[in-house]
């Protein structure tokens, strides 16, 4: 199955639209549907509570989209951002990739890093982009590719992670451990096109980053 690309209700821009491929499954969550096809993409399937757009709106979200999925916006234990990631993993897809994750709320942006745990879970890659950012939690070896990205910053997610060995980056780590709340792997730099995270345990954040 090919990748799905979930555009919800954060930060967005041209940047979102140019990540779109011809063979993408789109899913618009909230807002993010909306953003859809205002700039000429029909969502394959729209969800959420549609609580953050109008009435036309709601209607034009509900008449464009192949499929429509609308919730209660106060009875509900789960953010639109996490209903529409939990239907994309029960879709087995090769990747899925969150745009419009972040934004000026704290505690959204917080809980959909944290969505990328699932995804681990799931043995399905996950990965959050903004107009500067790739995001990604890994619990294995892992190549990363340099890209567009400038830095790359390693960050424990669960309490620590072990046995993390760098190669290609600038400031090596060997069989290192980083807990949470340390800094040491904030605003590390690939020198090669591809670079190799190993690590032994734990859950760790990869943040790479253009500025």
């Amino acid at each position: 199955m090919t990748r799905i690309m979930i555009i919800t209700g954060g930060t967005l821009g041209d940047w979102a639209l140019e990540e779109i491929r011809a063979d993408d499954i789109l899913v618009g969550s909230d807002r993010g549907a909306l953003f859809l096809i205002q700039n000429g993409h029909l969502p394959h399937i729209s969800m959420g509570d549609f609580d953050s757009v109008s009435a036309e709106e709601l209607a034009l979200i509900r008449a464009s989209s192949k499929e429509f999925i609308d919730c209660d916006p106060i009875y509900k234990d789960l953010t639109d951002t996490e209903m529409a990631f939990n239907w994309a993993l029960d879709q087995k897809p090769s990747q899925v990739l969150l745009v419009g994750a972040l934004g000026t709320r704290f505690d959204h942006s917080l809980a959909n890093v944290h969505l990328l745990r699932k995804g681990i879970r799931h043995g399905i890659p996950c990965a959050i982009m903004d107009a500067n950012n790739l995001i990604m939690v890994i619990d294995r070896s892992t190549r990363i590719q340099k890209g567009p990205y400038t830095h790359a910053s390693l960050l424990p997610l669960s309490l620590e992670v072990t046995g993390i060995t760098l190669h290609g980056f600038q400031y090596p780590l060997h069989q290192a451990t980083l807990e949470i709340g340390m800094s040491l792997g904030i605003s590390n730099i690939l020198l090669e096109p591809e670079g190799l995270i190993e690590l032994s345990s734990g859950l760790l954040l990869v943040v790479q980053s253009k500025d």
